[in-house]
């Protein structure tokens, strides 16, 4: 799915826009540290940087490359994944060898259906001896948040994480706290059971970039997680397995202003509109994708470049890119469900009848 494409002749390419600020320092950060210049991360760092990190994240996730490039490229570009895929895959073990390799810190959340927002989001306690209530955060205040089995948590509680995955902030006892930069939620739901679940609204799923699809290993694969366990190793170790750190919050900024000087020509803008504007009209679909699905693409697409070393867009990238960003997007109506058409079919019609620009458009 996240498969480089042949690179067309480039001409000349257009001066790139200024870079947006990185934001303010964070709890945690070394805001003394010398921020690395987007010159300095241009598309061919990244995408060495891109190459390091699959390979050092692959020694412990096996048999799920398409997984592993596509947490890292939404860490680029600074968007939310959901993953649907039965237990036992790894999804753990993913995010806390992401947070290694990418240097940052990370949390995990077990919903239910009895978890609170205070126990996502944190609470005030009272303080006898300060005779104040002191704020004791919440696992949210953490860059990488593995929000597991996130459809088994209530309404009120996916609001507040709402709240957290939009604004990057969190409001407690009428005071607003911001969450450490970078902030991204890798939430996990299992397909396979539906009771005691409460579907994500709409308006939650609008807010995750992609949508991943967690399958079972091929037969080498699993044979070789497997050995891993056979040879007396634990995969649960990153530093064990010698998995090295390859960034950290700073160089994870970096290579997401990097990625925002990529360059959007208007014809992969337009085909990009055309696409996102065909799911609202395509036969066999009742909810098409929003406009946000269109700004989803650009910054997927800028982030997905960058990681294959180029500093422009080309219509492969948007190919590739677009059932993780439109499989949550789009619902089919319910006779086509009944006749077996997932959104993914969907997806790849609307892929097929609407014409890529040729080249580097």
């Amino acid at each position: 799915m996240f498969s480089p494409a042949d690179e067309p002749v480039r001409p000349d390419p257009p001066p790139a826009a200024v870079a947006a600020p990185t934001g303010e320092a964070v709890p945690g950060d070394d805001a003394t540290a010398p921020h690395p210049s987007v010159a300095e991360a241009g598309a061919e760092s990244v995408g060495a940087k891109f190459d390091a990190s699959v390979a050092e994240i692959s020694k412990a996730v096996v048999g799920q490359p398409d997984l592993v490039e596509g947490v890292l490229i939404a860490l680029v570009a600074g968007g939310h994944v959901l993953i649907e895929g039965p237990p036992g895959l790894g999804k753990t073990l993913l995010v806390t060898t992401l947070a290694h390799v990418a240097g940052c810190d990370s949390g995990r959340v077990q919903f239910t259906p009895d978890l609170m927002p205070a126990d996502v989001t944190g609470h005030s306690v009272y303080d006898l001896q300060q005779k104040a209530f002191t704020f004791v955060p919440g696992p949210v205040f953490t860059n990488l948040l593995l929000a597991d089995e996130i459809n088994r948590a209530p309404a009120k509680t996916q609001a507040a994480l709402l709240e957290a995955m939009q604004e990057r902030q969190v409001t407690v006892d009428g005071e607003t706290r911001h969450l450490p930069d970078p902030f991204l939620v890798l939430a996990t739901q299992n397909p396979l059971e539906q009771e005691g679940t409460y579907p994500l609204p709409e308006a939650q799923l609008d807010r995750f970039l992609f949508k991943l699809l967690a399958d079972y290993p091929d037969a080498q694969g699993e044979r070789s997680i497997l050995d891993l366990y056979v040879n007396g190793t634990d995969p649960r170790d990153p530093i064990g397995l010698g998995v090295e750190r390859i960034l950290d919050a700073a160089g994870v900024r970096s290579l997401r202003d990097a990625a925002s000087q990529v360059i959007v020509e208007p014809a992969v803008t337009d085909y990009i509109t055309q696409l996102v504007r065909r799911t609202r009209s395509w036969p066999g679909v009742e909810v098409g994708a929003s406009p946000r699905a269109g700004v989803s693409l650009v910054l997927a697409g800028r982030a997905a470049a960058a990681c294959r070393g180029r500093d422009f867009v080309i219509p492969d990238d948007i190919k590739d890119l677009a059932p993780a960003v439109l499989r949550h997007r789009v619902r089919p109506a319910p006779d086509a469900e009944l006749e077996g058409v997932t959104a993914d079919a969907l997806i790849a019609a609307i892929l097929d009848a609407v014409e890529a620009p040729k080249g580097r458009a």
